[in-house]
């Protein structure tokens, strides 16, 4: 089995590089056999790679400890649902899943009947990375490779077991979805660099690959999303996001890529930014390779980081040869992308989004840039350095605060020109509304002018979107006489794409309140304390009742602490802390946190020590607004699915929505 998995790699490189080949030969001389038979190759290599996929799971499943990766990431013990996750806990595995989905994602644009001129040249590029992975896995990281010294007949009888941070629900959610939306990137680049080799100057490539893109972002989305929950339970620090590079890997093209879907609204509404769209999902998608590069090359730490060797070289110089030749076809092909349209008016909403996209790239390029400096910092002066989150905080917070102040301007500024009469008209109770808020707060202890900012463009933000539905319910209601509730529904579904926008918006916006609370004003103590005494923070009183011991699993034992949570002297919640203690790894202990959450604040406990005298120290945080974080990310996701369900309002808007587009701007 494990030959047929392997050769099943060989095969797929071939067969990738006969498609390659078949497809070209196909355009240039069309010939339709050749075309029929660069599909036929497609299909071929994602069906080889789900033979190898299928295998590597089969061991998985089964335990046959034999093979390395099986038993460096799975043991007897380990539950079935973890034993599936370790398909992509490690390098060769998680490599496969990307190629897995590379090539499926593949087969669809070879096999898509809506742009048969272009669909070739995609699959030929596609089918070019895939062939790099293929060549990866089969040469350098091959998944089936025996354990060490093992002999034909030889049985292993266990392996060394998942590490006990890996086993967590985040495991088998985060990784896969973050690749979803890795890989998906690579499908609207592929027609982007298509739409350049064919000299296409229309936005077909856009309009063709709309749904991947915004799949891509969502997937990307969910991924940094569940990862950030992930850390807020598991790593027992009481944050979500310490700017760690590997998390700056995933951020920084979901920045990118951010950027990109506005601007792609202004080349479909004005036949504008030709060159800075190919240009942005060129460097997203280069973006999601250096960032693979990042975890596989070891030239950083990180707790999502794998070991090193030669992987992280090849990877590198496949990344660089992207990005060049991406470079000299943008280069190459700047006349045929020149605009013939420029920018009538500052004010407008084809300039906004413009701003939009310079603040998402600046701070895309900041974070970038700090998360390189130190490895730039010691291949030229032999000096590692450190960026901490200081240096990232500084930088996010005042371009953040601008990219959320230009989600509430842009949903009521008109294309081609507005008049100042029609922003002050527009703006004046929603910048008035958001004065206010800041003045409230201030009275009520909220001193920090970052804090008042970041709320008062909060509450901004809401209102105007808001406004906007509004305003559109009532066109829509005088339009067609129907009632309050019936226009607003229909105003929604019958225009997803630009409400779903404004749903990924508003939880965005909760987002950001989350955000806030949780940075500017979370508390946090350490103290030593026996069984019958307390430690206090802020308005909480934590008792601490009890430590004792239980078994959870044959393999697994948790030390806890029942403790008992006051606020204001009153009785709110019980915790248990805990220390869970691996058999497979005593020495690699996982935290348990008690958590008591309301909307308001978190209080976050972490059992850190304790000794034979009773002495236990705990770590103890009241991080407020966190959930709103969570609740922020979940209305983001719902958004896009909105915008992205098929049928009518998903492409462009009805005739009513086109009317109160209209009357709006009349206004």
């Amino acid at each position: 089995m494990a030959e047929v998995g392997y050769l099943a790699l060989v095969l797929g490189l071939f067969i990738s590089l006969y498609g390659i080949i078949a497809f070209v030969i196909g355009v240039t001389k069309k010939n339709p056999a050749f075309l029929a038979s660069g599909k036929g190759a497609s299909l071929a290599a994602a069906v080889l790679s789900s033979v190898t996929t299928v295998a590597l799971l089969y061991f998985l499943m089964s335990g046959d400890y034999s093979i390395n990766y099986v038993y460096e990431y799975t043991s007897k013990d380990l539950p079935v649902f973890y034993r599936f996750a370790a398909f992509w806990a490690g390098n060769a595995g998680s490599l496969l899943l990307w190629l897995f989905l590379l090539t499926w994602y593949t087969v669809i644009v070879a096999f898509s009947k809506k742009t048969k001129q272009l669909t070739p040249y995609a699959s030929s590029i596609l089918l070019f990375n895939s062939a790099f992975f293929f060549f990866v896995l089969a040469f350098l990281v091959n998944p089936f490779e025996r354990v060490p010294g093992w002999t034909p007949g030889a049985v292993v009888p266990d392996g060394a077991g998942m590490n006990p941070m890996l086993q967590n629900p985040g495991m088998v959610f985060h990784p896969l979805t973050t690749y979803l939306g890795y890989v998906g990137f690579a499908v609207p680049f592929a027609y982007a660099m298509t739409a350049l080799l064919t000299k296409t100057a229309d936005d077909e490539w856009i309009k063709v690959t709309r749904r991947w893109t915004i799949m891509a972002w969502a997937f990307l989305s969910l991924g940094n999303l569940w990862g950030a929950q992930w850390a807020y339970t598991e790593l027992g620090w009481g944050g979500y996001w310490g700017w760690d590079p590997v998390e700056n890997a995933s951020f920084i093209p979901w920045l990118t890529g951010s950027a990109f879907l506005h601007s792609v609204m202004v080349q479909e509404r004005k036949d504008m930014l030709k060159v800075w769209n190919v240009t942005l999902i060129a460097i997203t998608y280069v973006l999601t390779l250096f960032g693979t590069f990042l975890v596989r090359s070891g030239v950083l730490t990180s707790v999502h980081a794998f070991s090193g060797g030669p992987l992280g070289r090849y990877f590198l110089a496949f990344t660089v040869f992207m990005l060049f030749a991406a470079i000299f076809l943008i280069v190459d092909r700047r006349k045929l992308l020149s605009q013939a349209r420029s920018f009538e008016s500052f004010l407008s909403k084809e300039s906004s989004f413009l701003l939009n996209n310079l603040v998402l790239v600046g701070l895309a390029f900041a974070v970038f840039w700090g998360t390189i400096y130190p490895l730039i910092s010691e291949a030229v002066r032999g000096v590692k350095v450190t960026v901490g989150a200081p240096f990232f905080n500084s930088v996010s917070a005042p371009l953040g605060l601008a990219l959320f102040l230009l989600m509430g301007v842009c949903p009521l500024i008109a294309w081609r020109k507005a008049t100042l009469k029609n922003l002050v008209q527009n703006f004046q109770w929603s910048a008035v509304g958001a004065v206010a808020v800041a003045v409230v707060l201030f009275f009520m202890g909220i001193r920090k002018p970052y804090a008042l900012a970041s709320y008062g463009i909060a509450f901004f933000t809401i209102a105007t979107i808001l406004m906007e539905i509004f305003r559109g319910t009532r066109v829509r209601h005088r339009l067609t006489g129907e009632s309050y509730p019936v226009s607003f529904i229909r105003l929604l579904v019958r225009n997803r794409r630009r409400h779903g926008g404004y749903i990924i918006h508003l939880g965005l916006v909760l987002m950001l309140i989350g955000i806030t609370g949780s940075q500017a004003y979370n508390l946090d103590t350490t103290k030593t304390i026996k069984v019958g005494e307390s430690l206090s923070i802020g308005q909480y009183s934590l008792s601490f009742n009890n430590l004792a011991e239980k078994k959870l699993t044959s393999d697994k034992d948790a030390v806890y602490a029942d403790m008992t949570v006051s606020k204001n002297g009153a009785y709110v919640a019980q915790i248990e802390p805990q220390k869970v203690f691996y058999a497979t790894a005593p020495d690699q202990p996982e935290s348990v946190v008690g958590l008591y959450s309301t909307a308001k604040e978190d209080v976050y406990v972490v059992l850190a020590s304790w000794d034979q005298n009773g002495n236990t120290t705990f770590k103890a945080f009241v991080n407020p607004l966190v959930i709103w974080l969570w609740i922020g990310g979940y209305i983001l996701v719902f958004g896009t699915i909105f915008a992205l369900w098929p049928g009518r309002g998903s492409q462009a808007g009805s005739k009513y929505v086109r009317s109160e587009r209209l009357a709006q701007e009349a206004v």
